[in-house]
């Protein structure tokens, strides 16, 4: 036995040598990734958006289902309302307390994910919603009683989420209806009958810039005329809604883009102007006269990489600006001297000193500034704040830390405000310059990501979250 083994043991060292060049032969000639399928472009059936050679032909597509009564008397017919300020000025007495009790969902639309609002007018509820399944920016009527879709018009576009696609209100007028996508696609069509007048692709024709999450620019009619902040080669343009033709453009030497800011009408010193803060700065552009769509003044102090609220221009000239992601704010003061104007600016803001708001822009009313302060705003995070436009440091009241709120709107309605949390709750605030009362809070649905600005019409509320509109009725009962 013992010979055995020490045979064995004699033979190791040959074996290990045979093993060893086994394995260099291996090595050498075996391909391990012989199997494997190369990694290329598309090859997984993913297609970037800018990979795609599309052929966007605006407002191609129409259906109509049904037809609506009309029976309503109040229009909210753009974004913040008739008056862009987000009142609701109205006889209606609306209700301060639920009782304890959801109020009844009058009628709910699944919608494809987004945050665009809803505007109201003639009793008919116009969204720009976006289809996931056709692809396609999707212009929807619903009756504002009813939910009953009326008609739809679209055209097909590819648009990848992120966060959403769809995010804004569309301007309604007796005539007209003026959209703008995702993407920076313009279609005007007619309000009471869904015909297509003319589109306008504003990346396209413009060399624009489309912001990070997408556009985010409400569009406005102001005279027949709509008003698109574009930037790239010119920074906003008027067009006629009837023909479609370009009535004047600003030119854009700075290079400004376009923000997720909305252009605000405002008049002073006898003379109306668009408000605009673009990334690059903030500018006031003539809206009528002679010079109409000239430069009356800007400043290039505001200057942040992502804004959403919309300027504040209150009566005495102050113009409040504010943005998220650590901007702050800023307060600017416009004078007028023979019919010369300039901006001063008064004070700016870090965030967490006094108001400023990421999303959803302040309301004024009656000498005093209401807001969200965003996340970053440190111990005072997410709460809601009453502030005096000439001291918008100085924090008259607050929510408290037991009351935070997420990026939701609200609105200023009989005296109250009704604001929309993330998550669908209702909250109703008492409107007061002296200290926070809250009405009452209720849950209306399951909701996620509710940050999209309401809509109200004669006591009737449109909201939604990031899939769902809903109508409730907001009426007092008494």
């Amino acid at each position: 036995m013992k010979k055995y083994f020490d045979q064995l043991l004699k033979m190791i060292p040959a074996l290990l040598i045979v093993a060893g060049v086994a394995v260099i032969i291996l090595w050498v000639f075996y391909n391990p990734a012989k199997h494997f399928v190369v990694s290329e472009p598309g090859r997984d059936g993913y297609v970037s958006p800018d990979e795609i050679e599309e052929n966007i032909i605006i407002g191609e597509h129409f259906e109509r289902f049904a037809f609506a009564g009309n029976g309503f008397s109040e229009n909210w017919p753009r974004f913040r309302g008739s008056n862009y300020d987000n009142i609701y000025n109205s006889d209606i007495t609306l209700t301060d307390n639920f009782n304890n009790q959801t109020p009844e969902i009058l009628w709910s639309v699944d919608l494809g994910e987004g945050h665009a609002g809803a505007a109201i007018y003639d009793g008919v509820v116009y969204l720009l919603d976006y289809d996931e399944e056709l692809r396609a920016d999707m212009l929807r009527s619903f009756c504002l009683k009813t939910g009953e879709e009326l008609w739809r018009r679209w055209y097909n576009i590819h648009v990848r989420r992120n966060h959403g696609m769809s995010r804004t209100v569309p301007a309604v007028t007796e005539k007209y209806i003026l959209t703008l996508g995702p993407r920076g696609h313009v279609m005007c069509v007619e309000r009471e009958t869904g015909d297509f007048l003319w589109g306008i692709d504003i990346e396209k024709k413009f060399d624009s810039e489309i912001p990070l999450w997408y556009t985010g620019q409400c569009p406005l009619i102001d005279d027949g005329l709509a008003i698109i902040a574009t930037g790239g080669r010119s920074l906003m343009i008027a067009v006629d809604c009837r023909t479609g033709e370009i009535v004047w453009e600003v030119p854009n030497p700075d290079g400004w883009q376009m923000s997720h800011s909305s252009v605000m009408p405002f008049e002073f010193g006898g003379r109306k102007m668009y408000v605009y803060s673009a990334i690059g700065g903030v500018v006031g552009i003539a809206a009528n006269g002679s010079d109409a769509g000239s430069v009356l003044w800007k400043n290039s102090e505001w200057n942040h990489p992502v804004v959403a609220p919309s300027p504040v221009c209150m009566p005495d000239g102050k113009i409040f600006l504010t943005a998220g992601y650590g901007a702050g704010s800023m307060l600017m003061q416009l004078s007028e001297d023979d019919s010369e104007y300039s901006v001063e600016v008064l004070n700016s803001f870090r965030s967490g000193q006094g108001l400023s708001s990421e999303q959803q822009t302040p309301i004024y009313n009656e000498g005093y500034l209401f807001g969200i302060l965003p996340n970053d705003a440190r111990t005072m995070r997410n709460q809601f704040v009453c502030v005096d436009p000439a001291d918008p440091e100085n924090i008259i009241w607050s929510s408290g830390q037991t009351a935070r709120f997420g990026l939701g709107p609200y609105i200023l309605a009989d005296d109250k405000f009704y604001l929309l949390n993330d998550d669908a709750t209702l909250i109703i605030i008492k409107k007061s310059n002296r200290e926070y009362i809250e009405l009452d809070r209720v849950k209306l649905f399951d909701g996620f990501d509710a940050w999209a600005p309401l809509a109200i019409a004669d006591g009737y509320m449109v909201l939604r979250d990031d899939s769902r509109m809903i109508c409730i009725d907001v009426r007092s009962e008494g």
